[in-house]
Order: structure tokens, then C-alpha cells, then sequence
């Protein structure tokens, strides 16, 4: 009996047709889960989960203010969980959301502060808008340049850029672009006035909501209704029968790192024209990390990323509330938050696999077994989405 079960081992395979209703449910089984083991932890340490999650609502949307200010963070992680939705649509791992908020944070901050510092605000904020757009755009064409031309893996590139582009910011607020008058504190003049994005007074949400829903509609429209979103689709899910039917891969990889580092990019000058006016150290609490939960949540469906932006900002509000009120450290939204992320990555893995218990020499007889590629193959779980891990995809646009 001992040798019997020596023989076999398990081993996941793939699934040719994902339930949709199994698809549909994972993310909200996720939350649940998340939740749970959120609620094991706080009992742990002594505190009533139901009284904690409790506080988090009233906190979040327990009023008007509450609701202003969660609307607030959904805004950056609206629009940076657009952004890097639109690249992993096409397989692209930019991981450099982060970065390239903080260039669009830059770029429209030095359009105000010294290209156009006495324009009229209409005039000014279009200027902002473009100058966000393009800041983030080109930080994202960097991962996306080299990856199309060298082949080089867009996931370790675009990470690493974050720290450029967060240590190029603290320069700017440290040194060429300091305050004189900041009273030592690190940080830029105040931009105009003009420079300011409408906001429904007496709250600070701002006009960035509006963008965010726009470029929504925008990328559903896009990416559902267009040939260009057809391309975007067949690239992601086989460069090679792309290639040969005469789609431009490497264009595309331009392209949607480009859009992908705009939207992010517009991002960085929603939080500085709407929020701080001014660029400053720790512009970002992670909005470009927290963006890779918000499209995967979201099924990378621009719509579904709407509801889980909301959803999360309503963790982090709530978060801070916790803070204030019970005397919990703030840290509890993001450990909410990675949580979700762990229960949906294992439950996308289950969706598009399947456990199989198999005899060691059936695995090596079958055309999918250890070292064939078919259908059977092992599962590649490190890729979100289960499809092409970084390094496969990577090797196939080459």
C-alpha cells in the first residue's frame, strides 16, 4: 500500500473551459476569505472582529465626509488600476504603476510651476491633464522599448523604474525644485490657483473621478468593440499565431505600455492638482502596488475595476479611522488587502486548473506530462490569470 502511494503524486492541469459562473464568484469568495482570516487574526490579538469591520463601515461610509474621502482614494486607484489592467490584458507585467504616477506627478506639476504659471485655469488644467498623460506615458515606454526590441522582461524593469522615479521626486522636493519658504519641510512652491481641479465643495473630491470613470467607458469601449482590443486579446494569449497573422506585436507592446503608464500618469496629477497642489515626499501611499489588486479583482474588466477601486479605498478610509477611534494601527487595511490578494490568486489557479492524482509513470507516458507543453503540461501558477508566466511571454514576443 506504501509503494501504491509512493507511485502517485499530484499535479495540476488545465482546464480547456473555466466555468463563468466559477470565474464570476471567485473574487467575491476572496473578500470573504480575506475577511475570515483577517477576523482569526484581530481575535488573536485580542479584539472583536465584528466591532473592528464595524468601525471600518461607519468610518467609511458612515457619513457624508466619510464618503467624500473614500471617494478621494478611489480616484488613483481608479485610474492606476486602469492603467496596468490595459497591459495585463495583453500579458505585459508593468509592475511600474508606482513610478509612473509619480512622473505624472512631476510633469504636471512643472507645467505649472514654470511653463505656464500664469495661464488661466482653463487653459492651465488641459495643460496638466496632457503634461500627466505624457509623463506617465513615457516612463511606461521604457519597460515597454525595451521589452519590444531586446526582449527583456518588462516585470523586473518596470519595478525597478519605481525607484527611480520615487528617488528622482524626492531630489526635485529636497533640492532644484524645494520651497525656500517650506519652513524646512520638504516640498515645491504651491501651485496656482489656476492649477487647482474643480472639486464639490465643501469636500475635496475632485474632477480626477470624472476622468477616472471616463477613461472607463473608454477602455471597455476599447478593448470590447475595436480590432485593436481584438489584437490586444490574440497577442496576449499567443504572440506566435499573432505574429503570423500579420498583427504588429511589437507596436502593440508600445502602445499599451504607453496608455497603460498615461492613465497611471494621470493618476500622479489627480493627487497633486486635487489634493496636495503641490509635489511632495510620499506623494503615493502605493497606489501603483495596490493597482495589481484592483485589476485582478476586477477581472481586468475596466467596469468591475470601478467597484473594487471603491472597495478598497473604503479599506484604506477605514483603516484610518481605526486609528483614530480604537487605537489600531492603520496597518490593518493593508494586511486586508494583501489577504484578498493571496485567496484570489489560489482561487484563480483552482478556477483555470485542476488538481489530478496521477501514477508517476502515466504522468510520463501522457503527452502533457513532465516535459511536454500540451494542454496536460504542468501549470504555470507564478503568472497571474494562469496563462503565460513573464519569462514565456517574453520569450514569445522575441
Amino acid at each position: 500500500m506504501a509503494e501504491a502511494a509512493a507511485g502517485k503524486r499530484m499535479r495540476l492541469e488545465r482546464v480547456r473551459e473555466p466555468s463563468r459562473l466559477v470565474t464570476a464568484v471567485v473574487p467575491v469568495v476572496s473578500v470573504l476569505l480575506a475577511l475570515v482570516a483577517g477576523g482569526i487574526l484581530l481575535a488573536a490579538s485580542g479584539e472583536n472582529p465584528f466591532e473592528v469591520y464595524r468601525a471600518m463601515l461607519r468610518g467609511a461610509l458612515g457619513d457624508r465626509f466619510g464618503v467624500a474621502e473614500t471617494l478621494v482614494k478611489t480616484i488613483p486607484l481608479l485610474l492606476t488600476g486602469l492603467g496596468v489592467s490595459v497591459a495585463f490584458r495583453m500579458q505585459l507585467w508593468n509592475i511600474g504603476g508606482e513610478g509612473q504616477l509619480y512622473l505624472g506627478a512631476i510633469a504636471a506639476t512643472g507645467t505649472a510651476l514654470f511653463l505656464f504659471p500664469d495661464a488661466p485655469a482653463v487653459l492651465l488644467i488641459p495643460a496638466l491633464v496632457v503634461a500627466g498623460l505624457v509623463g506617465g506615458a513615457a516612463w511606461g515606454l521604457i519597460p515597454g522599448a525595451l521589452r519590444a526590441s531586446l526582449g527583456a522582461n518588462e516585470t523586473i524593469t518596470s519595478l525597478m523604474l519605481n525607484y527611480v522615479a520615487i528617488s528622482l521626486s524626492d531630489w526635485l522636493v529636497h533640492g532644484a525644485w524645494r520651497n525656500p519658504e517650506g519652513f524646512g519641510f520638504p516640498g515645491t512652491k504651491q501651485l496656482p490657483d489656476a492649477a487647482s481641479l474643480p472639486h464639490w465643495a465643501p469636500y475635496r473630491v475632485h474632477l480626477g473621478l470624472l476622468f477616472g470613470l471616463v477613461a472607463a467607458v473608454f477602455l471597455w469601449v476599447a478593448l470590447r468593440r475595436t480590432r485593436w482590443g481584438y489584437e490586444l486579446a490574440v497577442t496576449g494569449e499567443n504572440p506566435r499565431a499573432a505574429r503570423y497573422a500579420g498583427m504588429r506585436t511589437q507596436r502593440n507592446i508600445l502602445l499599451v505600455m504607453a496608455l497603460s503608464g498615461a492613465l497611471c500618469g494621470l493618476a500622479g496629477m489627480s493627487e497633486v492638482a486635487g489634493i496636495g497642489h503641490q509635489l511632495q515626499r510620499n506623494l503615493s501611499p502605493g497606489y501603483g502596488y495596490t493597482a495589481i489588486i484592483v485589476a485582478w479583482l476586477g477581472r481586468l474588466n475596466p467596469f468591475g475595476i470601478v467597484g473594487v477601486s471603491f472597495l478598497l479605498a473604503t479599506l484604506l478610509v477605514g483603516g484610518d479611522q481605526l486609528q483614530m477611534t480604537m487605537g489600531l494601527p492603520s496597518a490593518v487595511a493593508p494586511m486586508l488587502q494583501g489577504a484578498i490578494l493571496f485567496f484570489l490568486l489560489g482561487g484563480d489557479i483552482l478556477t483555470r486548473y485542476r488538481l489530478v492524482l496521477v501514477r508517476g509513470g502515466e504522468a510520463a507516458r501522457r503527452p502533457g506530462g513532465e516535459g511536454g507543453g500540451g494542454e496536460g503540461g504542468e501549470a504555470q501558477a507564478g503568472a497571474p490569470g494562469g496563462r503565460l508566466s513573464p519569462q514565456s511571454s517574453g520569450s514569445e514576443s522575441r
